[in-house]
């Protein structure tokens, strides 16, 4: 299967949920671990890869006529699929990266400027492929970490942009149309430990959301440099000299929680971010104008989630942002109503062969399939039930 041109749309910007004109006082709300079944799901296909544990999946939510792709990453391979309407999944392609001890722990869709389809991926060894979908070759190779890379996140409103979090505690912005590093973010003020996590904001096109094993969650804005941001796009000399910049200062700095924060997520203006600490939470940053870097958060509301307590398991949204969907140790799922306060689980999926631990979901753009990748190399497929 061949993907075509690649439709460039922003994120849709959420107006339903003003959490800020609910009165919570001091005391953040928690959801109950009864589920609701307002909405059921099924198991539908499960794929065993290999016994190389999967580290990430994620559908692609750039084009529309492709919503129904999804690329899975681990071991040295990447493997791109499509969810069939009668629950099957079709194999579109599978990348085998020429280093052996390669271990992809991130994938993420991008485009190039004529809208051809792109994969990045980035995991051990530090260096990002960008995989050109339609010719099935490597596109760019990124080269400029110092460590693993532990996430890619693509700009939704410039596809061509991708962010990149390290081990070496830097956040990078890539141009992987012209393989250009265009900003560094980390010294001063940056974060001390490895990055795992980050997000650009749905609205702002200009800010972005990270976080790490520093505990830290750290809000930076890319305004100010976005210059260089609209030269790498016509930078005509060798990628290697191109002027990166470094960032070294977020506008906005906090520690919502108190071990490793491994996935956080904007919803709207709010931060959905996840530790080491069995829940998500739901919380507001508060910025303090004209003081960079200071502010307060609250927090809004609790996700909880058992037997989460392991380091590098990342939850994943629908496109609209209804619902939440996450794995755990054992093997579950939970998927959590984004719009009921307070919160409401909807459902816990499980199977009697599914016991491994499940790193990443993928939620479709309406939120009726989701794909859970597991450690034990597993690829399972839930369908939402019609009622």
């Amino acid at each position: 299967m061949r993907l075509g041109k690649l439709r460039q749309e922003q994120f849709p910007r959420d107006e339903r949920f003003e959490m800020s004109k609910i009165a919570l006082g001091n005391e953040s709300l928690v959801g109950s671990l009864t589920p609701s079944n307002k909405k059921s799901y099924k198991l539908t296909n499960r794929i065993q890869e290999g016994k190389i544990p999967l580290y990430s999946v994620v559908f692609n939510s750039i084009d529309a006529r492709f919503f129904n792709c999804f690329v899975s990453a681990g071991g040295n391979g990447i493997n791109l699929y499509n969810c069939l309407e009668d629950g099957g999944i079709s194999s579109l392609h599978s990348y085998t990266d020429e280093d052996k001890e390669e271990s992809f722990y991130t994938v993420s869709w991008a485009c190039g400027v004529e809208g051809n389809p792109f994969v990045a991926a980035g995991g051990v060894k530090g260096i990002i492929r960008v995989l050109n979908v339609n010719d099935k070759i490597i596109h760019k190779t990124l080269v400029g970490h110092g460590d693993s890379v532990n996430e890619i996140k693509t700009h939704h409103m410039k596809p061509q942009l991708v962010l990149s979090t390290s081990k070496d505690e830097s956040v990078r912005l890539w141009n992987v149309e012209t393989g250009i590093c265009i900003l560094i973010f980390a010294g001063t003020a940056g974060h001390r430990y490895e990055v795992v996590s980050v997000d650009f904001h749905p609205h702002d096109e200009h800010r972005f959301v990270s976080c790490g094993m520093d505990t830290t969650i750290k809000i930076w804005s890319m305004k100010e440099f976005w210059t260089y941001v609209d030269k790498s796009f016509t930078w005509k000399d060798d990628p290697s000299k191109f002027p990166t910049k470094f960032v070294q200062f977020p506008v906005f700095t906090t520690s919502v929680h108190t071990n490793y924060v491994d996935c956080n997520r904007w919803f709207g203006d709010f931060i959905l971010s996840k530790s080491v600490e069995n829940e998500i939470l739901l919380w507001e940053p508060q910025l303090i104008d004209n003081s960079p870097g200071e502010g307060t958060s609250d927090v809004l509301l609790r996700y909880p989630i058992p037997n989460c307590n392991l380091w590098f398991i990342k939850f994943s949204c629908d496109l609209s942002l209804n619902y939440l969907s996450i794995g755990n140790q054992k093997g579950k799922i939970y998927v959590w109503d984004l719009k009921s306060c307070p919160p409401v689980l909807v459902t816990v999926l499980s199977h009697s062969l599914s016991k491994s631990v499940i790193r990443q979901t993928a939620m479709s753009t309406n939120g009726n399939t989701i794909i859970a990748a597991s450690e034990d190399g597993t690829i399972w497929r839930w369908d939402a039930v019609t009622k």
